[in-house]
């Protein structure tokens, strides 16, 4: 993938385009999780690209991979940021007018957000991998766990391989407002019910970051347009941790809007 720039504000983002460039389908945006970036989605996004003919576009929001740092300590609302004010501009550049959002994680819940908040019809589903919707105290542990492998053990080499020099601003940047007593108060669920587009709504069923209360609140508030998948023998990545039935749920749910 050849990597290119965007620049929102005084940030450049690094995106690129993955998937057959003459097709007129809407385009797959891929919003990545909270310690993410390009690179890390792997070669997902183009392979579901390929199999459903669509086009992929795929960015690093700022702080992650090779776009440029952001402001530590990030606000408890930087999802909120990124989904209001921050998304409509990449789509804007980018000339995305017709588009299936596709978030995990953090990228779930950014999409979540948008559903909830534009005012235009460019997007014309939402699909969330691990999203979230508020915070949960159960799952405080996958946290001081992930901070200790950080400090202690090997993830910071891992992840440098895909942020470089941004490694620290995403680990940080991303950990301190999760753990921060602020957050338990954090919440999503009043975007839901304004959310009137076509929703699916994956999880794992062994997800260390989020119980399956998150997939229960998000369906009870969109309504009868969101659906469920529960990904049995999966954690917080379904799209690598159970690639192939992430990717049957997915397009399955993709064709259905097409009839």
């Amino acid at each position: 993938m050849s990597h290119e720039y965007l620049t929102i504000g005084n940030k450049r983002l690094e995106y690129c385009w993955v998937g057959p460039s003459n097709s007129e389908k809407p385009v797959l945006v891929f919003l990545h999780e909270g310690l993410g970036c390009i690179q890390l989605w792997r070669d997902f996004p183009q392979a579901i690209c390929q199999k459903l003919g669509m086009r992929g576009f795929i960015y690093s929001r700022a702080g992650y991979g090779n776009s440029s740092p952001c402001e530590l300590p990030r606000s408890i609302s930087y999802m909120h940021d990124e989904a209001i004010d921050v998304l409509p501009q990449v789509l804007d550049k980018a000339g995305i007018e017709n588009a299936i959002l596709v978030g995990h994680s953090d990228g779930g819940s950014i999409a979540l957000i948008y559903g909830g908040t534009c005012t235009t019809s460019r997007v014309k589903a939402i699909i969330t991998l691990a999203a979230h919707v508020f915070s949960e105290r159960q799952v405080y542990s996958a946290f001081v766990s992930a901070r200790s492998s950080y400090q202690a053990g090997d993830l910071r080499a891992r992840l440098q391989k895909y942020h470089g020099s941004n490694v620290d601003n995403a680990f940080w940047g991303w950990l301190n407002v999760w753990m921060t007593p602020e957050f338990e108060s954090w919440n999503l669920e009043e975007f839901l019910p304004a959310i009137d587009l076509p929703a699916k709504i994956i999880q794992g069923v062994n997800d260390e970051y989020g119980t399956v209360s998150q997939v229960k609140a998000i369906i009870k508030g969109i309504g009868p347009n969101a659906a469920s998948h529960m990904i049995p023998d999966c954690g917080h990545s379904p799209h690598l941790q159970q690639r192939a039935k992430t990717m049957e749920v997915i397009c399955d749910f993709v064709k259905g809007l097409e009839q």
